[in-house]
Formats: structure tokens, C-alpha cells, sequence
């Protein structure tokens, strides 16, 4: 029979410092993942933030729940994102996943969001009957060198041996791309990098419609679910990457008056730009960005920013190698959307949810 078992902040605390977690089969948590859990802002104290199932005393699976909130005219409407899903697979017959989702189902009485989930995961969502398609984004993303030693071996394992040829190939092409980049000027105009949001930041981001202030922002800059270091192949998701680092940009008008500011995230050469704020035109954000891509060898950067994209477009300073459609999709529990106006519309930035943290 499984036996589930629920984890609040302080008890999650608890078994976080007594090294508990340390001792299965595989980790059902990292340590600052759950420190993030704990940090989070709209997590109250009774929330479950954590779901372990077992099967005779032993690890079976486990999901993470991330709260969250909207406020919708002067309301509060409380529901959490589901951040990890995980089973043994020699368990699967015994359907812990239905079980531990229908256990955060009660938890948060329907409340839950999820996305960027994997099709097997979308697969199981979808059998439950619960969940409805909403909010999509259309996303962008660009390519600026070629990785074809990462990328061919890891969608057909059967060519690894060829890995040191795709090398070759990758330095080949890597190296006239990077002759083509050397016109590539610093912006002219006034700009700031710094590692987090600062007051002055917060009072213009302020003025915008968002899920997140800057505190909120803030904690999750200081407390990422990826580290930089060797992961720990027992945790199945993002735990530890080469590189991992948040830009906070700051562009100024010719008066010296702040008019644009992005959060760039950076992993293994890899760049987002979780969230965007602006009140003019967003060319000399394409051009920062440009500058920023070839300064630090960016391999590709991903963008869900729309007018962003639009102005990427038409940019003759822009000049990726190859670009690509993403799409992402949403799926509400069908109690959390009737808690919800007709229309509505949270107006997600990239960084919502749990995105921004990985």
C-alpha cells in the first residue's frame, strides 16, 4: 500500500538540516532548492511544499509544490505551480503519480498550475481529467554558434562515438562566426550590469503590471534552485550547471533617466531574459543584447518577450546563425480557473512560476 507524506516550511526545514533527504535511493529535494521553497514569499507556513510516497518504507516517488498567488480586484487567490514530478519506474503499476498528484489536489483544493513539463508528464496530466490548456506563449529561440557535440549525440546517442569530430566542426564554424562578430561595437548609450535589483530599479519596475515585485525577484536571484558545481545524478532535475548567473541590465536615456531594465539568466552558455521592463522603444535593448551575446559567447538565447521579438525581427544588428519557434503552454486545474474572471489574463513574463528558477 502507499503511504504518503506532506512537508510544510518548518517541517521541511526540519528534514532538510538533519540531513533526512541524504538518505534514499535518490533525493526527493536538494538542499537549495528547499532553502528557495523556504524563502519564498507567498509561501505560508501550512503550505505543503513537499509530497513523499512510499511503498513498504520505501521511496517511490515524490512531487514539489511552489505557491503562488494572484490578487484579482483587491482578492487574493492562493494556488501553487507542481515544480517537480518523479516516480520510481519499477514502482509506476502501483500509480504513485496519481496518487501524490491527487494528494497536492487536496492539498491546495484544486489550486494548481503547471508547466514546462515533458510529454510524458503532459501524457498523465491529461488523463486526469482536470486541467485545461491556457495562456500560451509563442517564444523565439536564437542561435549564435554551433553545438553539435552537445546537441546531435544527446538526440541520437547511437553517433557518441563521432563526438570529437562534431568538436572539430563546432570550432571550425565557431571560429568564422566569431570573425564575422568582430565589428561588433559596445552600446553608445549609458547602461549598468549588476547582479540584482537595486532601489532604483524597484521604483521604475514598480509602475508595471507584474506577478512579482523586486524583493520577490531578488530572493529568487539569491536563492537559485541551480548551483554552480557537479550535479548529483541521484536528483533527476536542475540542480548544478558549469555556469549559472543572473544579470540585472540597466539602460538609460540622454537625460540619464532609467527607461529600460531586463533579468538576463545565463546557464552553460545558454541566455533568457526571464523578465523585461520598458517604457520606450526596445532598440537599444536588441542592441545591448547583441553586444551581450558576443561579448560572453552565447551559444543561443531563448525569448518569450513578444515586442521583444517583433523588434529582433527587423533588427539588422541581430544576426543569429539559425532560429526556431518555441511554444509554451499552461494547465490550470479546472478549480483554479473557476476562481478566475472570464478573460483573464496574468500576463506572465517569462521568469513566472517556477521558470526563472532553472
Amino acid at each position: 500500500m502507499i503511504t504518503l507524506k506532506t512537508f510544510n516550511r518548518k517541517e521541511l526545514e526540519d528534514f532538510i538540516y538533519s540531513g533526512t533527504f541524504q538518505q534514499y535511493d535518490f533525493l526527493p529535494i536538494t538542499k537549495h532548492r528547499a532553502l528557495s521553497h523556504l524563502k519564498n514569499p507567498k509561501a505560508a507556513d501550512g503550505d505543503t511544499l513537499l509530497i513523499l510516497a512510499f511503498y513498504e518504507e520505501k521511496l517511490i516517488g515524490y512531487v514539489g509544490c511552489f505557491p503562488d498567488r494572484f490578487v484579482v480586484a483587491g482578492k487574493e487567490i492562493r494556488y501553487a505551480w507542481l515544480s517537480t514530478l518523479y516516480v520510481n519506474p519499477e514502482y509506476r503499476k502501483k500509480r504513485p503519480a496519481k496518487a501524490l498528484l491527487k494528494k497536492a489536489f487536496e492539498e491546495y483544493e484544486g489550486r494548481i498550475a503547471i508547466t514546462e513539463f515533458t510529454k510524458e508528464a503532459e501524457a498523465l496530466y491529461n488523463i486526469m481529467g482536470v486541467f485545461e490548456y491556457v495562456f500560451p506563449k509563442e517564444g523565439k529561440r536564437y542561435y549564435f554558434k554551433t553545438d553539435a557535440a552537445k546537441i546531435i549525440p544527446e538526440k541520437k546517442p547511437g553517433v557518441k562515438p563521432l563526438k570529437p569530430l562534431f568538436k572539430t566542426l563546432d570550432a571550425a564554424a565557431n571560429l568564422f562566426i566569431s570573425i564575422k562578430n568582430l565589428p561588433v561595437r559596445k552600446p553608445d548609450f549609458k547602461y549598468e550590469i549588476i547582479d540584482r535589483i537595486d532601489k532604483e530599479s524597484a521604483d521604475f519596475i514598480n509602475a508595471f503590471p507584474g506577478v512579482r515585485n523586486a524583493d520577490e525577484i531578488n530572493t529568487f536571484i539569491d536563492h537559485s534552485w541551480v548551483l554552480e558545481g557537479k550535479k548529483d545524478e541521484r536528483y533527476l532535475f536542475s540542480s548544478f550547471a558549469d555556469t549559472f548567473t543572473y544579470f540585472w541590465i540597466k539602460i538609460f536615456d540622454h537625460n540619464n533617466k532609467l527607461k529600460a531594465c531586463l533579468l538576463l539568466q545565463l546557464r552553460d552558455g545558454y541566455l533568457k531574459v526571464p523578465y523585461l521592463f520598458s517604457t520606450a522603444d526596445l532598440n537599444e535593448a536588441v542592441q545591448f543584447l547583441n553586444y551581450f551575446i558576443v561579448s560572453n559567447k552565447i551559444k543561443a538565447f531563448t525569448s518569450y518577450q513578444t515586442k521583444l521579438n517583433e523588434v529582433i525581427q527587423q533588427s539588422k544588428a541581430f544576426s543569429p546563425v539559425y532560429k526556431r519557434d518555441f511554444h509554451r503552454e499552461y494547465l490550470f486545474h479546472k478549480n483554479l480557473l473557476e476562481l478566475l474572471p472570464k478573460n483573464f489574463n496574468p500576463n506572465y513574463q517569462d521568469g513566472d512560476g517556477d521558470c526563472m528558477m532553472t
